[in-house]
């Protein structure tokens, strides 16, 4: 385009002007060339600040079982068929959803972290869970012609229970977004949520609060009970054995 627009040629070129085409041969040389730059490309999704919290928590093998199986308890007593895994990292228990009949849409915000569980989705051949790359402090906007061709994705939520497991330290106090606002984007989410909270005694809060000043005196667990009942009820509440977390299943108010 840049070379011929100033050159004065209508529309359809005369007889005998020069060609702007490009011969089939020189066109599958062009393709292939493409085709393997991009092959050979290959990121080692590794050193993202999120890419290797799953070998890092604060859990040992007793409390990860003790967790597991609180939340597994809590999705048989929500019920139905898709949950949103909200900070899935690489996917643990969007598994575990999906083990139990879930279809899940499991949402992170590091792209090393959604590269890893893509990747082991995609070798095992598993096509009941959707790893995508999302920030909820920043999430995808309407966008196209007149802000109606793609949808935002909080307008496309359809799920019937969320997940927020170890999530929303990382909104109060990494992002500064206060409890009541982080229990009203759950209850637009979903009308079943099932939230770990952790207190500020954790090894990963206290990781949060090392480089800052603690300005969050609502950040406790009496403080998390009255944020979420604005919002909704509570159906099951449920210490984490071997931390001081606790596990939390509530629904959305009618």
């Amino acid at each position: 385009q840049r070379q011929h627009a100033d050159d004065g040629r209508a529309p359809g070129a005369a007889p005998g002007a020069p060609s702007t085409s490009m011969s089939a041969s020189r066109l599958a040389t062009l393709v292939e060339s493409l085709r393997s730059t991009i092959e050979g490309l290959d990121w080692a999704p590794v050193g993202t600040v999120w890419a290797d919290y799953a070998e890092h928590t604060s859990y040992d093998d007793a409390a990860t079982a003790a967790k597991e199986a609180a939340v597994a308890a809590a999705l048989a007593v929500a019920g139905g068929s898709i949950a949103w895994d909200l900070g899935a990292n690489t996917g643990r228990y969007s598994r575990l959803a999906a083990e139990r009949g879930y279809r899940v849409v499991a949402l992170d915000m590091d792209p090393g972290a959604v590269e890893r569980h893509y990747r082991r989705l995609r070798d095992e051949g598993r096509t009941d869970i959707l790893p995508l790359l999302g920030d909820l402090t920043n999430p995808s906007p309407a966008q196209g012609w007149g802000s109606a061709e793609r949808a935002s994705l909080l307008s496309r939520a359809d799920a019937d229970v969320s997940l927020a497991l170890a999530l929303v330290h990382h909104l109060a106090i990494g992002a500064n977004v206060p409890l009541p606002m982080i229990a009203a984007l759950f209850s637009r989410i979903a009308p079943s949520a099932i939230v770990e909270f952790v207190p500020k005694e954790d090894a990963m809060v206290q990781r949060l609060l090392a480089s800052r000043r603690d300005i969050f005196p609502d950040y406790t667990i009496e403080g998390f009970r009255a944020a979420f009942r604005q919002d909704f009820e509570m159906v099951g509440e449920v210490p984490i054995d071997g931390t001081p977390r606790t596990l939390f299943h509530v629904r959305r108010r009618a």
